[in-house]
């Protein structure tokens, strides 16, 4: 079952943290800077871990140089 969310990333945080804000709406902090992907892969890994779900499974549809992404 695809779900379509919408997450706000905070690139180059202390800590990787995800909190959810509204009924499909998240914020999501990335230890990763905002540079050649890296924040991207990195907010990939923290959603497959926080819906126990693969990688491979989560694709980034809109957003992929912004801090607002689907």
């Amino acid at each position: 079952m695809a779900r379509r969310i919408s997450v706000t990333v905070q690139p180059n945080a202390r800590s990787a943290t995800i909190a959810k804000i509204g009924e499909r709406e998240f914020r999501a902090a990335v230890g990763e800077p905002a540079r050649d992907g890296k924040a991207n892969r990195a907010l990939i890994e923290l959603l497959a871990r926080h819906f126990g779900i693969a990688k491979s499974a989560i694709k980034i549809i809109r957003g992929h140089s912004s801090r607002r992404k689907i």
